[in-house]
C-alpha cells in the first residue's frame, strides 16, 4: 500500500508531477507533452501547433464581488494566450468550457461572452467550440487555446544558458498591488454597503488585474528584431516562480537586480500604502501576464534600450544559486512566494 501524500504538501506543479510521471508520449508527433507553458504538436517540417489549457474556478481564481463577468471573459482568454506567447508562438484558436449554477441568468453569461468575443477580436483568435454544462459551485471556466509557431523558433522554458541575459516585459507588480485595493474595497462595502468604494488613482493596478493583456504584441517586436530567446516563461505565479521554473528547467542559478526590475509608480505608490515592500510584490504577487525570458549575450544590442523590455539579470552556473541582489548589493537567495492554487484557497 503506497503512503498517503497530502495535496497541500505537494503544491500545484508537485501534485502534477505526481500524477503524471509515469505517463510517456507513444506518439512521434507529440514534440513536448507536459512540463512547459504549451504542448507542442509536430504539423509538419516548417511549423507545429501549441495547445494550452487553463481552468479558473470562482471563489479560487475570482471573485466577483469586483471581477465584472465581461472582464472574467476577456480575462479568461488572455491568460490562454499568454501560455502560447511563452512558447514564442501565436495563438489562432480557442474552445470555451463553462459550468454554471442557477443563481446565474442568460443575461449574465452574454456578458461573460462579450468579453470572450472582444479578446478574440484584439487577439485575433477563433473561438471554434467547447462545452456547457450546471454546477452546484457557481461559475467554472476552462480554455483550451491552440496556436502554431515555426519549429526553428519554439521557446521552451530549458534552454537557459550560463551567462544569458534574463529579461523580462512590460513592469511588474500592478495586478497584485490591483488586488489588494480590490479586496480592501470589498472589506468595506461588506462592513457597510452604503460606502462607496474608493478607488480613484488606482486605475491602471485595478486594469492590471481585471483586465489583463497577453504579450502578443512582443512576439512581433522579438521576430523584427531577429531575436529567438533561448528560453521562456509568462509571469502567472510571480517573478520569483516563474524564474526558479526556468532555473530548474535549464539546469541553472540566476542573479537578478532589484534596481533593474521595472515598477510602475503607481504601483509602487500603493505597495507602501499597504506597507508593502514593492520588489517583493513583484518577487510573489503574480498575475501580470508578461512575458520573462533569456537571450543571449550576443544579442543584448538589440534588446537593450527598448521600452518594452528590461534586462534584470543573468543566467549562472547552477551551483552559484538562484540570488536576489537588493539595492544595498546584498544578495538574497530566491524563493518562491507565489500563489499555490492549493494554498490558497
Amino acid at each position: 500500500m503506497s503512503e498517503k501524500v497530502d495535496i497541500n504538501q505537494l503544491g500545484e506543479f508537485g501534485l502534477i508531477n505526481h500524477l503524471t510521471s509515469n505517463f510517456e508520449a507513444k506518439n512521434q508527433s507529440t514534440l513536448k507533452a507536459i512540463g512547459d507553458d504549451a504542448a507542442v504538436i509536430y504539423l509538419n517540417d516548417e511549423e507545429s501547433t501549441l495547445i494550452s489549457t487553463d481552468l479558473l474556478i470562482e471563489g479560487v481564481h475570482f471573485n466577483l464581488m469586483y471581477m465584472p463577468l465581461k472582464h472574467l471573459g476577456y480575462k479568461a482568454v488572455a491568460v490562454n494566450v499568454s501560455d502560447i506567447c511563452a512558447m514564442n508562438g501565436v495563438c489562432e484558436q480557442i474552445t470555451v468550457s463553462i459550468a454554471v449554477s442557477n443563481r446565474f441568468q442568460t443575461e449574465a453569461l452574454e456578458e461573460l461572452y462579450k468579453g470572450i468575443q472582444l479578446a478574440c477580436e484584439n487577439y485575433n483568435v477563433d473561438l471554434i467550440g467547447g462545452d456547457t454544462t450546471s454546477s452546484q459551485l457557481g461559475l467554472m471556466i476552462s480554455i483550451t487555446a491552440i496556436g502554431k509557431a515555426k519549429n526553428s523558433e519554439i521557446t521552451y522554458r530549458d534552454g537557459a544558458k550560463e551567462h544569458d541575459l534574463l529579461v523580462v516585459t512590460g513592469d511588474l507588480g500592478g495586478a497584485y498591488i490591483g488586488l489588494q485595493v480590490l479586496e480592501r474595497e470589498k472589506e468595506v462595502y461588506k462592513a457597510n454597503p452604503n460606502i462607496q468604494p474608493d478607488l480613484d488613482g488606482h486605475d491602471y493596478i485595478i486594469q492590471r488585474q481585471l483586465k489583463p493583456e497577453a504579450r502578443k504584441d512582443i512576439i512581433g517586436y522579438l521576430k523584427e528584431l531577429e531575436v529567438i530567446p533561448t528560453s521562456m516563461i509568462d509571469i502567472s505565479d510571480g517573478l520569483a516562480s516563474e524564474i526558479m521554473h526556468l532555473c530548474k528547467a535549464s539546469n541553472v542559478g540566476c542573479h537578478i537586480y532589484d534596481e533593474k526590475i521595472p515598477i510602475d509608480a503607481q504601483t509602487s505608490i500603493a505597495a507602501i500604502d499597504f506597507n508593502l515592500d514593492p520588489a517583493t510584490c513583484v518577487l510573489n504577487g503574480g498575475e501580470d501576464y508578461e512575458l520573462l525570458f533569456t537571450i543571449k549575450q550576443s544579442d543584448f544590442d538589440k534588446v537593450k534600450g527598448n521600452p518594452n523590455m528590461s534586462i534584470i539579470g543573468h543566467m549562472t552556473h547552477p551551483n552559484d544559486g538562484i540570488y536576489f541582489i537588493d539595492k544595498n548589493g546584498s544578495a538574497i537567495e530566491l524563493q518562491a512566494m507565489g500563489w499555490d492554487h492549493f494554498k490558497n484557497e
